[in-house]
This record gives structure tokens, sequence and C-alpha cells, in this order.
């Protein structure tokens, strides 16, 4: 399994949660490096951000959520066709299976994550020279146990000098795949199709949970929510929809594996994300100007939605300024951030940058749609801006959307992938960085403001103009 995520607890800012990813390979037990990059599965669940806490769900809840009656069966041919199997659902090993796995060979399969994915985010102690030595190293050695192995590991991924990689014990692992951003007690896997279509499975579920409840099981495709046909959505859009207030019911249709019938299940909502987002209407200079106030506190799974009801109210009572307050938020959900930022932003405006030396963490991220608001902006940033936070500050910034005022923030600007391993442990792995629409590196950098307090409200307004005539190659006189 593989998840997106900062998550050490060692450093002081809390760090980011993860998307899973499984590998579950099988070991390998010859040197032929083109069949060993092979087994590597690099489907991309979610990117997970900042101080966003795991919320572990580790006592089941207790009341029961309601069934639907509502049955559909699958298509006759699809029944009858020899062609209908069923996924091989990444997930831990079989019982009894760990039997086959070796000591050697659970560190040679970490040893390739690594050798795969890594990326040296500017310490520059990786070079693929050094990483063959060691798995020569690692072959030469005869492994006795398995607290032997993972201390090997451990001592692996230390001599990487990048704080963020780091090895998970079988019960860490456990623990953060438990991590549930739907509030209904399951996670999402983003699977393409043989048409290339996103469609979503269910990668985990909470044992005795809501949905586990009401029928949904591992391996289940979600088709709609309340309705509505979740084929091609990201599995943030889905739980951004399946989240709602505590002790309310959302409609979910699922189909059970590949071949099993489809069915309409109503689940009781139990753990749920609460808003973050804080708004008010403020008149400044006597009267004459009104700005709206957006405080952000963090980015989950209702950030999005909620940012855009603030706007749209801020908007329609007269807002002719916006302020977002993004001081002392240290981030969350990566997708949430990026969402928010393409409110402010015009279609095809760069959001953010990603690098790496997978193909699936270089792209560039670009606004879809419209402003929601054309307001001019200013957001407020202190040095625990972090992560998320840092992507949409550098977003409204580099696209002349926003001026910054307050401190440089952290710079926090990393990706990791958090990989399972076939003992059920794990490791988490720097996969990637993010780099700002102007091409800055944000980790180890933070963003400079442009003011240390708040300007004149004419001063924001110019410094944007400007801004927008030098990043369209016009020459401004001073």
């Amino acid at each position: 399994m593989r998840a997106s995520l900062l998550c050490n607890a060692s450093l002081s800012l809390p760090l980011q949660p993860p998307s899973f990813h499984s590998s579950k390979p099988p070991l390998l037990s010859s040197s032929n490096h083109s069949n060993s990059a092979n087994w590597l599965n690099k489907t991309l669940i979610g990117v997970v951000s900042g101080a966003l806490s795991l919320g572990l769900l580790v006592t089941p809840p207790t009341s029961i959520a309601f069934e639907a009656s509502s049955i559909e069966s699958p298509p006759s041919s699809s029944a009858s066709s020899g062609y209908c199997l069923e996924d091989e659902l990444p997930g831990r090993a079989e019982a009894g299976s760990d039997s086959v796995v070796t000591n050697e060979g659970i560190v040679e399969e970490a040893w390739e994550i690594v050798n795969e994915s890594f990326l040296d985010a500017g310490r520059h102690r990786w070079s693929p020279e050094d990483w063959q030595r060691r798995r020569g190293d690692i072959r030469s050695s005869s492994i006795q146990t398995r607290s032997k192995a993972h201390d090997v590991i451990k001592r692996m991924l230390g001599s990487l000098g990048d704080p963020y990689t780091r090895f998970l014990s079988p019960e860490e692992f456990s623990r953060m795949a438990r991590y549930d951003m739907s509030g209904i007690g399951i996670n999402l896997k983003e699977v393409r199709d043989e048409n290339g279509v996103v469609r979503l499975k269910v990668l985990g579920i909470l044992l005795d949970g809501p949905a586990h409840s009401a029928g949904v099981r591992q391996g289940d495709e979600i088709i709609a929510v309340n309705g509505v046909d979740v084929t091609g959505k990201s599995a943030f859009e889905v739980s951004s929809l399946l989240q709602g207030p505590n002790e309310t019911f959302v409609t979910i249709k699922v189909k059970h594996g590949n071949c099993g019938p489809t069915q309409s299940l109503e689940v009781e909502r139990r753990a749920v994300a609460r808003t973050p987002v804080f708004y008010r209407l403020e008149q400044v200079d006597n009267g004459k100007i009104s700005v709206g106030y957006m405080r952000l506190k963090e980015f989950n799974a209702l950030a999005r939605k909620d940012m855009a009801i603030a706007m749209k109210r801020l908007q329609d009572m007269g807002a002719s300024f916006f302020i977002l307050d993004l001081r002392d938020n240290l981030g969350g959900l990566v997708q949430a951030g990026i969402e928010i930022a393409k409110l402010f932003l015009h279609k095809g405006d760069t959001v953010i940058y990603t690098v790496g030396r997978d193909s699936q963490y270089q792209q560039t991220i670009v606004a879809d749609t419209e402003p929601l608001v054309s307001a001019p902006v200013i957001v407020l940033v202190n040095k625990n801006t972090a992560s998320a936070s840092e992507i949409v500050a550098s977003a409204l910034h580099d696209n002349c959307r926003a001026v910054l005022v307050g401190q440089r923030t952290f710079g926090k600007g990393l990706i990791q992938s958090v990989f399972e391993l076939h003992d059920g442990s794990g490791v988490v792995v720097t996969v990637g960085k993010y780099v700002t629409p102007n091409h800055k590196d944000i980790n180890g950098n933070g963003i400079e403001p442009d003011y240390r307090n708040l300007p004149a409200w004419n001063d924001v307004k110019n410094h944007l103009s400007q801004c927008s005539l030098i990043s369209h190659g016009f020459s401004v006189g001073f």
C-alpha cells in the first residue's frame, strides 16, 4: 500500500499523512533489474500534507447503519462471461504467507522502492552507484530475524539523510492505513479501466464501521453518491461528497467486486470533518470599503466546499477586497489546497508544478475554470504557514491574484509515498517536490511575502496591476 504523506513525528512541525499505495511484488530472487522494476504498482490514491490529524479510528462505532433493499443484478453478459475476473486488490500478506517471505527479501523490497522512486531533495547524499553497492552488501549478508531485517531497513533509509524517509513497523502501518477522510470508514483507490476511465474502489474499510455495517466490502466499486454518478471523479471529490454532519445519512450505490450485484446502501455518517472556514464582512475606511475576511484553519475534505460558500456569500454582501488568512495553517489535504487555489485563478493558470523521478510526479497542475471572485486578494502568512497553505499562497501570488503579507513561510514542499512491504510493515519515501508557478522551489526556502504589514488598499490594487502587466510582457514605468 502506498500513501503520499509527510508523517515524521520527530519533527516539531506536524507533517503530512498519506495517499496509500500497495506494491506486493514478488520478492526479488535475481539481479535482473528490468524485471524487478515492473512490480511497483504506482497508482496515486491521494496526496496529503501539513498538520492533518490521521483521525485514527481505533474504536469501532457501535450503532448500526441502515441498508436499503434496492439490489440490481449485473448484466447477464458479464455474469455469464468467462472474462469477468475479480481484481487482486492490494492488501496485507495472506495468512500463513509470511513463512515464504525471507528477511533478506523484505530488505531488498525496501531497497527497490527507494531505487525506483526516491527523490533527493537537496541533501545530495544519494547516488545510484552508492545505492547499488548497498544492495550488494545486503545480498552478501544473512539476516537471521525479522527484527534484524527491520533494523537493517532503518539504517539503510537513515543513510539517505532525508528526515521524512523512514520505516513503519507493522503496527504503525496498520494505524496509518486506517486513516479515513470519507466520514463513513472507508478509503478509496482510483483505478483506471480498459478505456482509461477513473473508477473508485474501496481500498480499505474499517471493520464494524458505518460503511461495513451497511454492507460495503473491500474491493467494492463506488458508483454513485446520493444519486450523483461518480464515474471519472477523483477520490478526493467523492470523499467530499460522502462527508456531512454527524448522524446524517448518505446513500451510496456500490458494485460488489467485478462480477457481483449493484446495490444501494444507506450509511449513517459517524466520523466527520469540521468546517475549517470562518468568515465575516468588515467595513473599513469609515465604511467606504467592504472587506471579506476568510480564515482557513486546515485543508480537510470540507475546505473547498465551505470556502466556495464563504466567497460567494461575502461577494453577495458587497466585498470589494478579500483577505485569506493562512497564518498558522500547517496544511492538510494537498488536493484540497489545489482545488481552493483554483477558486481564485483564471482558466489555464498554473497552480503548481510537481517534480520527481517517477513520471507520475512530473506534472503541471492548472486551473480548469474561471475564478469564483475577481476582487483583489490579500493572503496573510507567517512562519507556520506550511505545505498545502504554501501551494495556495504561491499560486495566488505568482498569478498576480494576491499580495502576500506577513512573514516568510515555513518551506515544506515535499511529497512522500507510503509503501507497504510483504510482512505488513512499510516505508515512507520522499518521491517528489512542489515548485511554484514562477519555478521557485518551496522546500527549505519558503515564500517571501510582498509586505510585512498590511498595505493600503490602493497599494494592493497597484501592486497586482503592475504584476499582471509584467507577467504579460509589458514594461511598467515608476
